[in-house]
């Protein structure tokens, strides 16, 4: 599948309007490879291709992403995956997700984790190869005030409560005030505990 994210489409295109016959022999292909490896759904995706260099227009293309109720699959450089996976963290949340590089070769490798907790990783140690990135699809159900006491518990070692409950209500999309009230209530509950 040579031309999937590949401006060889051109040449396809231009065969196509010259009255030529393009056809396929099916062979590997990254994306999908990915996709059934990443341990995340499959029943719908989009493949997004690689996300713009400059970080604004990346932010900005992810914003129009947020929304899609599917597993995003992209293609991303070495060099940029962190700072990629970093943006995808601040825009998306807390979304499970999976990096997929050098697949059916002999380095090849999954991660698996959440999109913040593999932009950490991999800003120690950049991978190398060619790579996916695989991000789960938003959540649908309703968030239950567990949930939302263990992402608090996470984010209050070195963070405010404030800060907590700001990053937790827009990783999970519920209302800062729930997740404010909740912190306060954790912290009420550590203080009297034994």
């Amino acid at each position: 599948m040579p031309l999937v994210s590949d401006p060889g489409y051109r040449l396809a295109l231009a065969a196509i309007e010259h009255g030529h016959s393009v056809t396929v022999v099916p062979g590997p292909s990254s994306a999908l490879a990915a996709l059934a490896v990443a341990g995340l759904p499959t029943d719908r995706f989009l493949f997004a291709g690689f996300l713009p260099v400059r970080h604004g227009e990346r932010i900005s293309r992810i914003e129009e992403l947020k929304g899609v109720p599917a597993t995003l699959v992209l293609f991303e450089a070495p060099g940029r995956v962190a700072a990629t996976l970093a943006d995808l963290h601040t825009v998306l949340g807390a979304r499970p997700a999976a990096l997929a590089r050098e697949l059916t070769k002999k380095f090849e490798e999954v991660r698996r984790g959440t999109l913040e907790s593999l932009a950490s990783e991999l800003a120690v140690k950049p991978p190398q190869g060619e790579i996916v990135l695989l991000v789960g699809p938003p959540q649908t159900c309703a968030v239950t005030d567990q949930t939302i006491l263990t992402a608090l518990q996470d984010q209050l070692g070195d963070r405010s409560l404030r800060d907590a409950a700001d990053n937790v209500a827009r990783a999970l999309g519920v209302a800062r005030r729930r997740v404010y009230d909740l912190g306060l209530a954790l912290r009420r509950g550590l203080r009297g505990a034994p």
